[in-house]
């Protein structure tokens, strides 16, 4: 199996401030996104405590009551 055929191509809209700081912040640390989608994932299904420190976290500044 071809490593593209293991990958699923989504699109999500973010919060515009945020994703500028993590912009600058990614480059500085040489990660990207989607290593930070994919390990985000992999500890929200896999520990509990990540899963409830991630679903507690509301302090989020957004225009839209969506995130």
């Amino acid at each position: 199996m071809a490593n593209n055929e293991k990958l699923k191509l989504t699109s999500v809209k973010v919060e515009k401030e945020t994703f500028e700081e993590f912009k600058i912040e990614a480059i500085r640390k040489k990660f990207n996104m989607q290593k930070l989608v994919n390990r985000c994932m992999d500890l929200f299904v896999s520990d509990d405590e990540f899963a409830k420190k991630i679903m507690n976290h509301t302090n989020l500044v957004t225009k839209h009551n969506t995130l």
